[in-house]
């Protein structure tokens, strides 16, 4: 690789770890510590004002990510077509984009839905209780699915990105090499950014 593309390759990373982090965190955070109200209305209106909190920064993240993504596919598109199992990669990471920024957007509907509903009142932020309308329980069952799904989708992404960075680093990695080809590269490290 005779370029170096920090800046989009962190884009595409730095995008994926927040998608993936802020929407673990709420999963088990932001619903866990909401779940926590006495008031069953109380646990409603909690959870929907965290994750309207982490919406702005999602779609920030998700898009940020998306940038750095396509910015790599442009930017590797030779080696993608030249190189065993790139191509492969890529595809498997455009699909699990599209299917985790369709189930972010998805949720961000559902958790509007619950929000509507919060004087009802519910067992938990993503558990119908027993005062809970057929809307809100049915909103609540899917926000339930889809908020384990997006940690899914984003930390896959962050797993094949993994993949992307090994198939680029040649037959051996530094623990591979011997004490002379060691020097030698850092040496040619060295010159290059002198």
């Amino acid at each position: 690789m005779a370029e170096r593309n920090t800046l989009i390759r962190s884009m595409h990373d730095l995008g994926a770890a927040a998608w993936f982090g802020g929407s673990l965190m709420g999963a088990v955070g932001v619903n866990g510590s909401a779940d926590a109200a006495k008031d069953p209305t109380e646990r409603l209106r909690l959870s929907s004002i965290g994750w309207a909190k982490w919406t702005p920064w999602q779609v920030a993240a998700v898009g940020v990510h998306a940038i750095g993504g396509i910015g790599l596919l442009v930017t590797n598109r030779r080696r993608s077509v030249s190189q065993p199992g790139a191509t492969a990669n890529n595809v498997a990471k455009i699909i699990l984009t599209a299917a985790g920024a369709g189930v972010t957007a998805y949720s961000g509907v559902l958790g509007a839905k619950v929000a509507k509903h919060a004087d009802e009142g519910a067992e938990g932020s993503v558990t119908p209780g027993s005062t809970s309308s057929a809307e809100l329980a049915s909103a609540q069952r899917q926000l339930k699915v889809c908020q384990w799904l997006i940690p899914a989708f984003s930390g896959s992404l962050i797993v094949l990105g993994a993949v992307h960075g090994e198939q680029q680093r040649g037959v051996a990695g530094l623990l591979d090499l011997g004490p002379d080809e060691v020097v030698h590269g850092v040496r040619q490290a060295v010159r290059k950014v002198l």
